[in-house]
């Protein structure tokens, strides 16, 4: 089993959302107070207590490799430091917003010397457009190392940062999946993926993979999403939905895992297990989707 799609979110990450927070009180302060509401447990300032934290998770569900997020530009230290500490458990990957000064050589760095393998990208958080140039910048960077990028599309809730007070930039204009046509088409040689079904839009994501074989779509969270659906759906429909568009090739699975004391959410693998089996979906694909694309896309 391979988890293409978790959040490392070790202090750093806390810290540095902390700092964006208007509320009053130390930055300590308005951190326990926020994870006191969102029942969560900070993690330990030191990076190899909380990796093996996350690595006895792995142990305990069976999990084999899991591809860990930066999920902002403070934590990419960390969780490079935990990837060369994880015995090949850990991939990471890293938040880039291609509008901020100097990205593209950023990630020339971060894709080249510092061995992360993959972007995460928030067009709608940071008001670009994935197809721009400022992203296509970036990109072509990835498109010459044959990189991942984690487009995150359609709806986006960060509790975390509600709590703390953090205003919402959030600007759906930039959030269709169809918007990274251009940008897939220009770059051939990177993977793309679609998170979460494109959370919310499923159509648009369904007619990019029709479009361009080299997007991907992952399995991701518990998919609250489908509540504001036209139609009343179901994840057994979107799974059956995604495979007749992607197939199971483009499929990965993912759970969002992020926090502690949930750790690794298995919760999230048994509900898409429980859909595939009653889709009668063959061993050899369940198979493909729960690890072995990940595991031929990742090179492992």
């Amino acid at each position: 089993m391979i988890d293409l799609h978790t959040h490392f979110f070790s202090r750093p990450f806390f810290d540095g959302l902390a700092a964006l927070s208007p509320q009053p009180g130390t930055n300590d302060e308005k951190l326990a107070a926020a994870a006191k509401k969102a029942g969560i447990e900070l993690p330990d300032a030191d990076v190899e207590v909380h990796l093996a934290r996350w690595l006895g998770e792995m142990d305990k569900h069976g999990v084999e490799h899991m591809v860990t997020f930066a999920s902002l530009p403070e934590e990419v230290p960390a969780v490079l430091q935990a990837a060369s500490k994880s015995r090949g458990k850990l991939t990471p990957f890293a938040i880039v917003n291609p509008t901020a000064e100097g990205a593209k050589d950023k990630v020339t760095a971060l894709l080249g010397q510092k061995g992360v393998k993959g972007l995460l990208m928030f067009p709608a958080m940071h008001k670009y457009d994935p197809s721009g140039d400022a992203a296509l910048a970036v990109l072509e960077v990835a498109n010459q190392h044959s990189a991942f990028a984690i487009v995150h599309c359609g709806l986006l809730h960060v509790k975390f940062r509600d709590l703390l007070g953090i205003p919402r930039p959030f600007d759906y204009r930039f959030a269709n999946p169809l918007n990274l046509v251009p940008a897939a088409n220009r770059c051939r040689n990177v993977k793309f993926v679609i998170p979460h079904f494109g959370a919310g839009m499923l159509r648009e994501t369904l007619m990019i993979g029709s479009e361009c074989e080299n997007v991907h779509v992952d399995t991701s969270s518990s998919n609250a999403w489908m509540a504001t659906q036209e139609q009343p759906t179901e994840l057994k429909t979107v799974l059956a939905r995604a495979l007749g568009v992607f197939g199971a090739d483009r499929v990965l699975f993912g759970t969002d895992s992020s926090t502690f004391p949930r750790g690794w959410n298995r919760a999230i693998y048994e509900a898409q297990k429980a859909a595939l089996e009653a889709l009668g979906t063959s061993a050899a694909d369940q198979a493909k989707v729960f690890g072995g694309n990940a595991k031929r896309l990742l090179g492992l």
